[in-house]
């Protein structure tokens, strides 16, 4: 699916308790366990970690800056948007217990708003056909299917 940029979207609304968080290798571990849990419905899969932190940070798309991490009041993993340099959203996952209370939505307001700083024309992700939730979202936000 793709959001075409720049776009006149709002910045992002944290649900209470939620602030973003710099992605790096302190925090990598938990965030891949949230991201793992995440996928366990059968919606995507994950490597075990080594294999993930190598293929993520030894990409040549690659940049901290843009692993949107949002995490809870007491620094836990809640939302993560894993974004590659080309305008690409490889990975967005919410963990159980933060769903349905916009936090999907905010970082993808963020992933916009970043993207649309680079000056990229546009912002495309991919969703399986039968993730009726992710496609709901994704069409709300005016993305479209290419």
């Amino acid at each position: 699916m793709r959001k075409n940029l720049p776009c006149n979207e709002q910045r992002p609304l944290w649900p209470l308790g939620i602030r973003l968080a710099t992605f790096d290798a302190g925090i990598a571990r938990p965030a891949h366990k949230m991201l793992k849990a995440a996928y366990s419905g059968g919606v995507g899969a994950v490597p075990c970690f080594s294999e993930w932190w190598e293929n993520l940070t030894g990409d040549e798309e690659y940049e901290q800056e843009l692993c949107v991490l949002a995490v809870d009041r007491d620094g836990v993993p809640a939302g993560l948007a894993q974004c590659w340099s080309s305008g690409f959203v490889k990975d967005l996952a919410v963990a159980e217990i933060w769903r349905r209370r916009t936090l999907g939505r905010s970082l993808l307001y963020e992933v916009f708003h970043r993207f649309t700083q680079r000056g990229l024309p546009h912002v495309d992700l991919k969703v399986h056909g039968d993730n009726l939730a992710a496609l709901g979202l994704y069409r709300s936000l005016g993305m479209t299917v290419v």
